[in-house]
């Protein structure tokens, strides 16, 4: 009897070692709200709105009111916001974004059918002149997710699949190049190009940002099971860079600084210590050196150390001086937001 207890307990004790040790590898995840405990250097800036995007003249942000709907813009001295696409009955765009000459790239659907449909077979391209009261104008070319605008020239880099592509092969994306084209009575694209391509699911691609005076380009390659690295290309010779070097993880770049050194990313590092699922839900913002090595990161946001938060979609102003940012819940759909933030760097 004294041997079968001795035994149970035993039992016991070795079901319960990997509970114990995991509360040793993983620190808890804290209960509350993060704007209630923001560091100094960062400041609310909206309580609604997701996607942001910095004027070439650091003045204002142009951002989404909510994912399928209306684009907004915030004075940065004054904090008016006003509406862009209020003049479009039931708007449902998904991302504003500014060219160099201050007018604007919408990306959305014409209408809105359903999340997945509207999200990627009818997702394409608008511009809207900086002129109020003006209404975008189709360009005819739909992509996949988000796109990469010239800080410096008309430019843009988009990402297609078969959704928008019925060309490609199940699986295949590719990006291409394109200038716009407002010269005449109406904008348009012109000069395209594909970039690159990719065949299959092992590397399926997203366009983010240019930089080295719109001679490369950074891009994200999602990959499977929730993971994801930073890329970068040579657009003239074509030469590609892995930038994370890093497998198991979730790495999507994001806004890039100035100088083309350094760029945000969206990363799920934290989970190391947090625990919680990996991949797009987890994220934080970090800053990450385009070295090549893959191992210089910086956590710029620790929304993700709070209970179900977290922080994404970060862009960098002109004179690198800002981030703007938003705050979401991580069991919201990539891209959905609740505020905009404004991050001043040190």
């Amino acid at each position: 009897m004294i041997h079968l207890i001795s035994h149970i307990q035993t039992m016991k004790l070795l079901l319960t070692l990997p509970i114990l040790l995991l509360s040793f590898l993983f620190e808890e995840r804290k209960s509350g709200n993060p704007l209630d405990n923001l560091p100094k250097n960062i400041e609310v800036l909206t309580y609604f709105g997701e996607r942001a995007d910095f004027s070439p003249d650091n003045q204002s942000i142009a951002f989404m009111a909510k994912s399928f709907g209306d684009a907004m813009v915030i004075d940065l001295k004054t904090r008016k916001i006003r509406c862009l696409t209020c003049n479009v009955p039931g708007a449902t765009f998904l991302r504003v974004m500014h060219l160099s000459t201050g007018d604007y790239i919408l990306i959305g659907p014409e209408k809105f059918e359903n999340i997945n449909i509207s999200r990627t077979r009818d997702n394409e391209l608008w511009f809207l002149s900086k002129e109020r009261g003006s209404k975008p104008v189709k360009l005819g070319m739909k992509m996949y997710e988000g796109m990469a605008i010239s800080k410096k020239g008309m430019k843009i880099a988009v990402a297609q699949i078969r959704d928008q592509a019925p060309e490609l092969a199940v699986g295949a994306s590719r990006i291409i190049t394109a200038d716009v084209d407002i010269s005449g009575p109406v904008p348009k694209l012109i000069n395209q190009k594909t970039l690159l391509e990719s065949p299959d699911r092992s590397c399926r691609f997203e366009a983010q940002d240019f930089y080295d005076s719109d001679n490369k380009l950074t891009y994200v390659c999602y990959q499977p099971n929730n993971q994801s690295a930073v890329m970068g290309v040579d657009l003239n010779t074509k030469q590609v860079t892995n930038f994370t070097n890093s497998t198991g993880s979730y790495n999507e770049v994001e806004g890039i600084f100035p100088d083309g050194m350094y760029t945000c990313v969206e990363s799920d590092r934290q989970c190391e210590w947090l625990g919680g699922q990996r991949g797009i839900y987890n994220i934080d913002i970090w800053k990450l050196k385009l070295d090549g090595t893959g191992k210089n990161y910086e956590r710029l946001t620790f929304f993700n150390d709070y209970e179900g938060g977290k922080a994404s979609n970060p862009v960098i102003s002109a004179d690198g001086k800002y981030m703007a940012f938003q705050h979401a819940r991580n069991t919201d759909p990539a891209g959905v937001g609740y505020g905009l933030l404004l991050y001043k760097f040190k």
